[in-house]
């Protein structure tokens, strides 16, 4: 079966079209669209399922718009999406998470609020930090998928102006060959370019190891308080999601329904960026009055006081989040920002056995998210809102917000 034709059905978690073959095994397609008619390369053969790769889109669908990106159109696996209208994203991502809370969720449509979407702007030129890799002349570029070649001719539709200036492209400067470059835009303007070295399979050394422009020390602004970080440390890609997020924090802590409470949790905090929006949630009217305990494991994160921080009562605790949980004074609310791998029931367990009132639970991952959700209820919390967020525009990436209660 080295080529087939079929439509595609559904959308699959990951960027991938789903369709059916004729023999009835399941077939995957990168950057295929419900309602395509397309031709594939099978890549792989199963029992159960094929993958493969667009060789032609016989007949598109709705979803299918004009290529928005270079640089993945030659290869780069930056923008997985840039085929799909814009104005199309963010409904078809939240049918993927919807599809994913009642696969690997197992939930009920009676057990879940609405789930909100929020498209957050602008959908091209939002990513204000990157990570480029350097080939063996010099050149910098994005990764090809599941490749270590680059793409060093064009830059990423993602990026804010200016961010891959003079870097990537015709022209661009030469840099360490096998160098990674970590390069970010902060609110004041400033570009800076630390170069640094990956090592050890699967992980990355956030290691400076030459300051190449700028300070190497980002500053960002959020609703007036700064934030002040390595270039290497944390920080939400989208240059509207910090705001966006805090927002929704404090709105919906600060809601009528919360028990009254003064002390809460910020678990997989990095920098401290929510810490102001829980105090101001417990504390309206004095948001020093809050006790805070911020728990994560970066140095980066969290070496300096932060100003922002400055006049809270705050602490900050360099532990894994699983064994500080238990060391902390009992919280009235718990916010919870884990990675793409998501919580897990074990610290979901551990969490709710310290009876929180409410979470809110974020997450980039929808089937990591679906799968702790399921946690969050066994552990007998309901989903009180649910909202996703198309913070990653362009690609198959979105974020997940969760308010959830404790059942009475």
């Amino acid at each position: 079966m080295p080529n087939l034709e079929l439509s595609i059905d559904r959308m699959g978690h990951g960027g991938v079209g789903i369709g059916t073959a004729d023999d009835g095994r399941v077939v995957f397609v990168a950057s295929a669209y419900p309602g395509d008619r397309v031709k594939i390369d099978v890549t792989k053969e199963k029992k159960s399922f094929v993958t493969g790769e667009i060789l032609e889109v016989i007949s598109p669908s709705k979803y299918r718009g004009k290529p928005t990106c270079q640089a993945a159109a030659a290869g780069a696996g930056c923008c997985d999406f840039a085929t799909l209208d814009t104005t199309q994203e963010t409904e078809l991502k939240r049918s993927v998470f919807l599809d994913q809370l009642a696969r690997i969720g197992k939930f009920s449509e009676i057990e879940l609020p609405e789930l909100n979407a929020v498209e957050l702007a602008p959908v091209r030129g939002w990513r204000t930090r990157v990570r480029f890799g350097v080939d063996e002349n010099g050149k910098a570029g994005l990764r090809k998928k599941h490749s270590h070649e680059l793409v060093t001719q064009y830059p990423c539709s993602q990026l804010v102006d200016g961010l891959s200036e003079g870097i990537v492209g015709t022209g661009a400067r030469r840099f360490r060959p096998g160098a990674e470059l970590i390069v970010a835009i902060d609110s004041t303007g400033q570009r800076h370019v630390v170069e640094s070295r990956k090592t050890g399979r699967g992980k990355r050394l956030e290691k400076v190891e030459r300051v190449l422009e700028g300070s190497g020390e980002v500053t960002e602004i959020v609703d007036g308080k700064t934030f002040r970080f390595p270039v290497t440390a944390f920080w939400q890609a989208h240059r509207a999601a910090p705001q966006a997020y805090s927002a929704i924090i404090e709105e919906w802590l600060a809601d009528p329904g919360q028990p009254a409470g003064k002390i809460g949790w910020d678990l997989y905090g990095g920098v401290g960026l929510f810490i102001p929006a829980i105090a101001r949630a417990l504390s309206p009217e004095n948001p020093a009055d809050s006790v805070l305990h911020s728990v994560d494991t970066s140095s980066a994160a969290l070496e300096n006081t932060q100003p922002a921080l400055q006049g809270l009562n705050v602490s900050m605790h360099k532990q894994h989040v699983e064994k500080a949980v238990a060391q902390l004074a009992a919280p009235d609310c718990v916010v919870l920002d884990p990675p793409r791998k998501g919580a897990g029931a074990a610290v979901i367990d551990e969490i709710a056995a310290a009876d929180p009132k409410t979470v809110v639970h974020i997450g980039c991952d929808p089937a990591t998210c679906a799968r702790d959700l399921r946690s969050w209820s066994d552990n007998g919390y309901r989903v009180d809102k649910l909202t996703l967020i198309n913070a990653f525009p362009g690609t198959h990436h979105f974020e997940l917000m969760a308010l959830l209660r404790k059942s009475a």
